[in-house]
């Protein structure tokens, strides 16, 4: 596994902002950050994307086990899976437009969100076919390559477009990733508001937690001028509310979806040894997963 993207929404730097870290970035690009997403390599060459960021082309380009073959358009991408319906998270489905068919995983309320309220299916028909498969919240669902999934439910936020009242459906979801044959798990959850049932368990199972580190604290929102809601009110766990129960897991613990008003994207901020001091470590760009 290789993590494509470990930044929040807008990256790093974003666009219209010029806050330290986005100033930090553009003036150090190795502090560059693209939106979050990981690459899962299963057996006989085949690779799922897991959410299809706005950079999904240029995180294709970047990591060489997932670029095209000799034969024209073939490519070691199996399919896509998605851990929530937010646009950080999907917009790069439009993206693969060229695939001769689309393999997408997700909850059926992700699903129904992307193709009733984001017209995505009618969109892109003149382009490619989406063939949609459900992540189940109990069990899990066979992949390519012995290679299962399954999804722990933790949070009903919906995204933006598709606003309305609770509904307790999975909007979002922590995605666990499994190896049939050796057992090794890895949780894969950019986006945390809260310890949802079952989520503390599943982690502690796991061999590799990769987790929401959207927020150093739950003021930083506010404090920023991003937002009048605070992190948590935003949907996201703040680091400073996570770090110490994180560390007590058995498994490596990386955080990712890095904000950019986080002081985390400054490789030099105090916060790094912190973390370090507690035995759970920030993921970098292209880091590699062995399980």
């Amino acid at each position: 596994m290789q993590l494509l993207g470990t930044a929040a929404g807008g990256g790093v730097p974003q666009w219209n902002c010029a806050c330290p870290g986005c100033t930090g970035a553009r003036a150090h690009p190795d502090r560059r950050r693209r939106h979050a997403s990981l690459a899962v390599e299963t057996g006989g060459g085949r690779t799922y994307i897991v959410n299809a960021t706005p950079d999904i082309g240029d995180q294709i380009e970047a990591y060489e086990a997932l670029h095209p073959g000799p034969e024209r358009r073939h490519t070691p991408v199996a399919g896509l899976i998605l851990t929530d319906a937010e646009l950080d998270h999907t917009l790069g489905v439009a993206r693969l437009r060229e695939a001769g068919k689309l393999e997408i995983w997700s909850t059926p309320v992700v699903r129904e969100a992307l193709t009733e309220r984001l017209m995505l299916g009618e969109v892109l028909a003149p382009y490619t076919g989406l063939s949609w498969h459900d992540v189940p919240v109990s069990g899990d669902a066979p992949l390519a390559g012995g290679v299962e999934a399954g999804a722990v439910p933790i949070s009903p936020k919906r995204p933006r477009y598709a606003a309305g009242p609770p509904d307790g459906q999975p909007w979002v979801i922590a995605l666990r990733l499994s190896d049939r044959d050796t057992g090794a798990t890895l949780i894969y959850a950019p986006a945390m508001g809260a310890w949802a049932p079952g989520l503390e368990a599943a982690m502690a199972a796991a061999d590799c937690v990769i987790v929401d580190g959207t927020f150093w604290d739950d003021e930083e929102p506010r404090r920023t001028g991003i937002s009048r809601k605070t992190a948590i009110e935003m949907g996201h766990l703040p680091i400073e509310a996570t770090a110490e129960r994180l560390s007590r897991l058995p498994g490596r613990v990386l955080y990712t979806h890095l904000n950019n008003t986080n002081p985390l994207v400054d490789p030099e901020a105090p916060q790094h040894r912190v973390l370090a001091d507690l035995g759970v470590g920030v993921a970098a760009e292209g880091t590699v997963i062995e399980l």
